[in-house]
């Protein structure tokens, strides 16, 4: 059973924001450290320019793994990318650069991904930005998943960018608008649709565990994907301290995601729906086979 991470920025002193392929080979071994068998390196938003920059070297260290057999990886196999970014709401920018957040227009897109489409998987936008619509059925087109995130989307926006095209939603509940009892919002629509898959990070600190409960009892167990959302500073020596900033913004999680798991096993989940959600869910929503 492969366990796969489609949201991760870093971890143990690395991130994406580099140049160098030899970052990233070692942010795959350290996530094979933890059990990792494949994973999504994921861009931050920044200016397109940068971003190719950062998808660069990740498309070399994929090349570098293809050229050997996988039986022998020392690291987690690259998947793709996923790019967080940069077509976000600026209101609910998280921890990411809002300075560096623009519209969706398809100048912009071909932009950004052009040669390499290949290797680019998951593209997370706000469904409500002008033109977002167009965008997702334009990316979904072209075989890329879209996840909603960053996000000020209604219930009723990101119903219709689910009709579009787009396929999950990035962890739910953060960095997004919230349910309210008159406006279920982006968040509603994640947890009541049966079919958008949603990811979720599972460390102490992004959702209390009663909302954790609830997203198990409420959404299908099969369109749920744990996620690390790890940065460069995410080591398991930390897990019981967020990561944060000086405004105490979280900044990431703080767990691969294999203890996110056990520490859900050990507080009472069901262990097979929980390991599930580490495996067979994300190679279904990424549509690996074996």
């Amino acid at each position: 059973m492969k366990t796969i991470d489609v949201h991760t920025h870093g971890i143990g002193g690395f991130d994406t924001c580099t140049a160098s392929h030899r970052q990233i080979l070692k942010i795959a071994e350290i996530h094979k450290s933890f059990g990792v068998s494949v994973f999504l390196p994921t861009i931050y938003a920044d200016t397109i320019e940068t971003m190719r920059e950062h998808i660069k070297p990740v498309q070399k260290a994929m090349t570098i793994q293809e050229q050997r057999p996988e039986s022998l990886l020392t690291e987690a196999k690259i998947y793709g990318v996923h790019i967080e970014g940069p077509f976000l709401n600026p209101n609910r920018c998280g921890a990411l650069n809002k300075g560096a957040f623009i519209n969706p227009t398809l100048d912009n897109v071909k932009r950004l991904i052009d040669g390499y489409e290949n290797i680019i998987k998951i593209i997370t936008m706000a469904p409500e930005l002008d033109g977002a619509i167009n965008i997702i059925e334009t990316l979904t087109e072209k075989g890329i998943i879209v996840n909603m995130g960053h996000s000020d989307a209604t219930y009723e926006e990101a119903h219709n960018a689910f009709k579009a095209g787009a396929k999950g939603i990035t962890h739910i509940f953060n960095a997004m608008r919230g349910f309210h009892h008159r406006q279920p919002g982006i968040a509603g629509f994640g947890i009541l649709d049966e079919d958008v898959y949603i990811e979720v990070i599972a460390d102490p600190f992004h959702l209390d565990i009663k909302t954790i409960e609830m997203i198990f009892m409420v959404k299908p167990a099969d369109r749920i994907i744990l996620i690390s959302d790890s940065i460069r500073f995410t080591n398991t020596s930390v897990a019981e301290k967020a990561i944060i900033d000086a405004e105490k913004v979280l900044l990431g999680g703080a767990m691969s995601i294999t203890d996110a798991a056990n520490r859900l096993i050990e507080l009472g989940f069901n262990s097979d729906i929980v390991k599930n959600c580490i495996s067979t869910n994300p190679a279904h929503y990424l549509g690996i086979e074996g």
